[in-house]
This record gives structure tokens, sequence and C-alpha cells, in this order.
């Protein structure tokens, strides 16, 4: 699609006459004919050709009192042609192209003769007084016939290229006022020399033959166009400008020939139909085009809105998973801090005491500062470090760590693991902190409603097609059934106050590592949460049968 050139540089505030260059919003009027509209164009041609052979038979017959038909067939031809003007007014003024204001003009200028036409058409508005001589109608109709395709030729030898600084405040009111002018003026000129007009009209049904002249040049000027838009140019408005140009040469061949020249015949409003026919082609492209752009542009803004909630909402989700990570080793800080100063204001400090509560608030600041560094690479493509790790020995260090928690509140953490575990490929931070999730969440779910002995048993053992199965089981209040579906989803959490943002990052990360983590019912009682990694070397035997 091309742009507007020499406009880039402009400010905002000559956007009233200078619009900073933008994408057109009628695509077809410089994109190059496809294969389907020129199809289309084709198949439309033949439909016309094929109601034009079925009206020849008819052509000549003659219709009675039909002339009250034609102020509403002008009215029609007036109102499709101003509108297609205005269309193309408005479509120069995105793209700034002389092409366009040439065609709009003569639109306009078709449709600004047909009032004068239809008022001097003999018989019609005679009751009224009004009788504009013989030859009136047919010289406004003659101006209208070679006025039109001439306009036609101006568009199809203008560069499509937009004018460097154009105005088009400018050009369109420097059109308006033109087009006009010259067709007032053509009208000026006919009804003051009504009476010295050429013969074109034998009677007030009948024409003269001075007649064929005219339509014989306007269907010359009508080839002549449409051989050069089909050679020159070829974009897709193209196409459908050329669709109206043949219209206008069906109208023709049936008002001026087929028709037997004479007026209100059933081939002279045949070649009327044509002619509204072609006043709407364009209308109706220039519509269904700006109503597909609307349409895009209305996607676009929907996709452009979601796209922005999900930015929103995963900012939200990780803005809240890293104060729901934080505040775990936060809080076990605050605890260890309360319990090292307990120890020391003792009557007899306790240093041993308080030396290793500070030493486990060194652990948790650790702990704090490697949180961050793993959900910062979680969220960060390309940057994760990964390395093959024993899935046994982050568990033992995840069990570890919980225990100083779990011993306080009467819960035994227990570690079950296969003897011969294979290796996963993965990062060691991110998925010692999903074992320290679950095994928390396990720890939290006992503290809420528990059972005696109060146990979480951590197992990692070989599954059945080689990878790693982890699982995390304790007896607890359990998982409600409303829950279950959607208890990985972010902000869905059954802990009081809880957040919600701690299974999502597990299954995050789970994921991340070509993994799968699901929960389930741990009968009697309580929840089991499982996860599964592949193995980062399966045994020979093994692969040979996954092969399989």
């Amino acid at each position: 699609m091309q742009r507007a050139t020499g406009e880039d540089h402009r400010t905002v505030s000559d956007r009233d006459d200078h619009i900073t260059a933008a994408p057109a919003p009628y695509p077809l009027a410089n994109v190059p004919a496809t294969r389907g509209r020129a199809t289309l164009a084709v198949v439309l041609s033949l439909l016309l050709v094929a109601l034009f052979a079925a009206t020849m038979p008819f052509a000549r017959n003659a219709t009675a009192h039909t002339e009250l038909l034609l102020p509403a067939y002008a009215a029609a031809i007036f109102l499709l042609e101003l509108i297609t003007a205005a269309l193309l007014f408005s479509l120069y003024s995105v793209q700034r192209s002389w092409a366009l204001l040439f065609l709009g003009s003569g639109y306009l200028f078709s449709a600004l003769l047909t009032p004068v036409w239809v008022l001097s058409f003999p018989g019609v508005f005679a009751a009224y007084g009004i009788d504009l001589g013989l030859q009136t109608t047919a010289a406004i109709a003659t101006a209208r016939r070679l006025g039109f395709p001439l306009f036609v030729l101006a568009y199809a030898l203008t560069p499509r290229r937009a004018p460097a600084r154009a105005s088009a405040k400018r050009g369109i009111a420097t059109a308006l006022l033109a087009v006009s002018a010259l067709a007032g003026l053509s009208v000026l000129l006919i009804l003051a020399n009504r009476n010295a007009l050429p013969p074109l009209m034998l009677d007030e049904r009948r024409v003269n033959a001075l007649w064929g002249y005219v339509p014989l040049l306007a269907i010359g000027l009508y080839l002549v166009n449409i051989a050069i838009l089909l050679t020159r140019h070829r974009s897709q408005f193209d196409i459908w400008v050329c669709l109206v140009l043949f219209s206008l040469i069906i109208e023709l061949l049936l008002i001026s020939y087929l028709g037997g020249a004479t007026r209100l015949s059933v081939g002279w409003w045949a070649g009327r139909l044509y002619g509204l026919v072609a006043a709407s082609i364009v209308l109706l492209v220039l519509l269904s085009e700006s109503t597909l752009v609307y349409a895009r542009l209305a996607r676009t803004i929907a996709i452009e809105r979601r796209t922005r909630q999900n930015r929103l909402t995963a900012m939200e989700a990780l803005s809240a998973s890293i104060a729901h990570e934080i505040n775990q080793p936060l809080a076990s800080m605050i605890t260890n801090a309360d319990a090292a100063l307990r120890w020391l204001g003792k009557p007899e400090p306790r240093l041993d005491k308080a030396n290793d509560a500070l030493g486990r608030i060194v652990a948790d600041g650790h702990r704090a500062s490697t949180i961050v560094a793993g959900i910062r690479t979680m969220f960060t493509r390309g940057t994760q470090e990964r390395a093959e790790l024993d899935i046994g020995v982050l568990a033992t260090g995840a069990v570890r760590a919980a225990q100083a928690e779990a011993i306080h509140e009467f819960i035994d953490v227990d570690i079950d693991l296969d003897a011969a575990l294979p290796a996963v490929i993965g990062n060691a931070v991110q998925l010692h902190h999903v074992l320290r999730n679950l095994i928390e969440n396990a720890i939290d779910s006992i503290r809420a409603g528990g059972r005696w002995p109060r146990r979480v048993v951590v197992r990692a053992c070989r599954g059945a097609f080689g990878e790693v199965h982890v699982s995390v089981e304790d007896n607890g209040s359990g998982i409600s059934d409303e829950v279950t579906e959607r208890l990985f989803d972010p902000f869905i959490s059954t802990k009081p106050g809880g957040m919600g943002m701690g299974l999502m990052f597990c299954r995050a990360v789970v994921e991340a590592h070509g993994g799968r983590i699901w929960a389930g019912p741990n009968h009697p009682h309580g929840a089991v949460f499982h996860f599964s990694l592949p193995a980062a070397i399966l045994p020979a035997g093994e692969e040979k049968e996954s092969a399989r």
C-alpha cells in the first residue's frame, strides 16, 4: 500500500490542512488487481451482457406514460453520483492523489447536470409550466455523456502517486468550485442559446441523425479509457471503473441503437437501468471496502485491548507471584529474628540458639535472592540456566529446609526416594522452589485441619515411561471439588488470605521443563500433588521400549 509522501515532517498542529501520511482507508485504490477481483468483474460483465441480450428482442417496443418515472430515476442517479463523489473526495483527503480528485469531479459534474436534465425533459413538468425547449434535454445529455469520460480520461492518465505538500482542503475546495462553475456555465450556455442549439431531436420522442455522433464519440472515449486503465495501471479500483464504463457502453447501445433511438421505449428504459448500475458500482465498492476496513480496525482494536488486558493480567500475576514467593522467606526471617531476640533477652542469653536463628535468617535471605533470580529467569525467555540435575538431591534439600519450620508445628516431613533415579535437565533454583512450595502448601493444609499423626511425605521414583515422578502427600484438609479443576489457575487459593500464585508458579516452571503437574485426593484424608519431568538420559533398554 502506498503512503502519502512529503507529509511526514508535519506536526499535529497542521492536521487541519496537512494530515500526516497514513495508509489509505480504501486499500483497493492503489493495490494491484487480484485474480479474484478480476474474475468477479468478468463474471459481472458477462451477466450484464446476458441481460443485454435478453432485452434486445423487446428494445424497440414503446411504453406509455412512463415519463412519470423520470423524476424518481433522476433523483436516484443524482444521489448515487453525489455520494460517490463525496466518498472519492474523502479518499483523496487521505491519499492525496489527483487521479481520485479527477474521478470524483467527474461524478460530481454528472450529478449536477442531472436535475436540469430531468427538469427540461419534454412532458415531465409541462403541467407546472416548465418548458425549456425541444433541444435542451439532448444538449444537457450530450454534456453529461462527453463530460464524464473526459474526467475519467484525466483519472486514467494522472499518476497515482500523491503530490508533495498537497493540501486536502484546498484541493477539494478547488475541485468543488471548478466543477460547479463548469456545470453551471454549461447549463447557462445551453439555456441562453436554447433556440440556437443543434437539432439533435426531431420531436419529443425521436432523435435526429446528428445525435448519432454523440453516442459514437462517448463509446469511443469509454473504450479508450478502458484500454488505458487495463494496460497502464490495472489496480483493483481500475477494474471497477472499467466495469462502470462497460455498463455505460451497454446503456448507450440500448438507448441510441437497439432501442431505435426513441425515447421511453423498452430499450431506452433498459439502458437507464444500466445507467443506474453504472452509477452504483463505484459507490458499492467504496462502501464495501470501507466496511471491511472498519471491521478490520474493530478487530485490531479488540485484539489490542485483549493483548493489553493479558499484559496487565500477566503483570499482576508476576507481581503477585513475586510477593507470594518473597513473603515466605520474609515471614521465616521475621520468625527467626523474633526467636533470636527472645534467646538474647533471657536472663542467661542462649547464644547458641540465637546463633542458629541468625544463621537461618541469613539462609532465608539467600533464599529470597535466589527466588527473585528464579522468577526473573522464568519470565525471560532464552536466559534460563539449565543443567543435569539429581532430583533426589533437590528433594532432600527442600525437605531439610522445610523441616525447620514444620517441627514447630509438630509436623513430620519425610522423604522416600527411589534408589536409581534418572537425572533431569532443568533450572535448580526453580525446581527447588517448586518442591518448597508444594511442601509448604502441604504444611499449611495440615496446620489448617490435619489429623494426627501430622505427616508430609515427599516421594520420588521412576515413572512408567522412564520419566521422574515426584509427589508430595499430606493428611490435611484436602481439596474441594469446586477448586480442583482451577487449582493451578492464577488467583485461585484454598488458603484464607492466599494469593493463589504459588501453584500457578509451579505449573509454569514444570511445564517450561517439559513436564506436567496435577493434584488429587490422598486417601483417606488430605491431598497429593504430583509432577513429572522427562529424564535426561533413558537406559538403553527403555530407549528401545519407548521407541517402539
